[in-house]
């Protein structure tokens, strides 16, 4: 009668774990996201103050069209390998909070 319960016990235990492991993933995998978004806002910001900066000092019309023409194209590739590189991260994000309950749904524990 007893046998039961402890299993049952045990089982309950071992859910909590496998929660609390799965927050704990999240957890450091969200402060890495922040930390991406964080460093990439910083570069977009320091490179679009740098590119305005040049904007002011141009001495023609052509300079000018040249450094935004320039800026924009940094700007879209910046954004896109961002864009990929978060994609991952999310990716490994999901990989790593569902690994503790697939290992569960495998082995029933």
């Amino acid at each position: 009668m007893v046998k039961p319960f402890d299993d049952m016990q045990r089982m309950n235990q071992t859910g909590i774990d496998n929660v609390m492991k799965m927050f704990g993933e999240w957890g450091k995998s969200w402060q890495a996201i922040s930390a991406e978004m964080t460093d990439y806002t910083k570069r977009s910001f320091e490179d679009g103050t740098h590119t305005m900066e040049k904007l002011m000092a141009a001495k023609s019309v052509e300079q000018a069209y040249e450094i935004q023409s320039t800026y924009a194209k940094r700007a879209y590739d910046d954004y896109m390998h961002q864009v990929t590189k978060l994609g991952t991260m999310y990716s490994e994000l999901a990989k790593e909070a569902y690994r503790p309950m697939e290992r569960v749904m495998q082995t029933g524990r």
